[in-house]
């Protein structure tokens, strides 16, 4: 995978993270302090696609946002290691063309 494209899925992962986090009412802060990072600017990173969530922490994560650990699990499979995630579920679904 290009390292162009290894940016794209990961800010993509950002986005979905920062749905998870505003759906879930939290701030940066709020959501570092539930799931175990030590400092909120971290979730800041993430959302932007400038760093990743350490697989010890999905647990944390999950449950801080209120979504099923093996949901989530499955979906930052699909942003960070799209090569396992295609092994265990096949290709990621397309998104849905925009209609115009």
């Amino acid at each position: 995978m290009s390292k162009e494209a290894s940016k794209k899925l990961r800010k993509q992962g950002g986005t979905y993270l920062k749905k998870l986090r505003n759906s879930a009412g939290l701030t940066q802060r709020e959501l570092a302090e539930a799931s175990g990072f030590k400092y909120y600017t971290f979730i800041s990173q993430i959302e932007n696609g400038y760093g990743r969530i350490p697989p010890n922490l999905y647990k944390d994560y999950a449950k801080a946002v209120g979504v099923n650990l093996a949901v989530f699990a499955e979906n930052m499979l699909k942003f960070y290691d799209p090569y396992t995630y295609k092994c265990l579920f096949g290709p990621a679904p397309k998104k849905k063309a925009a209609k115009q």
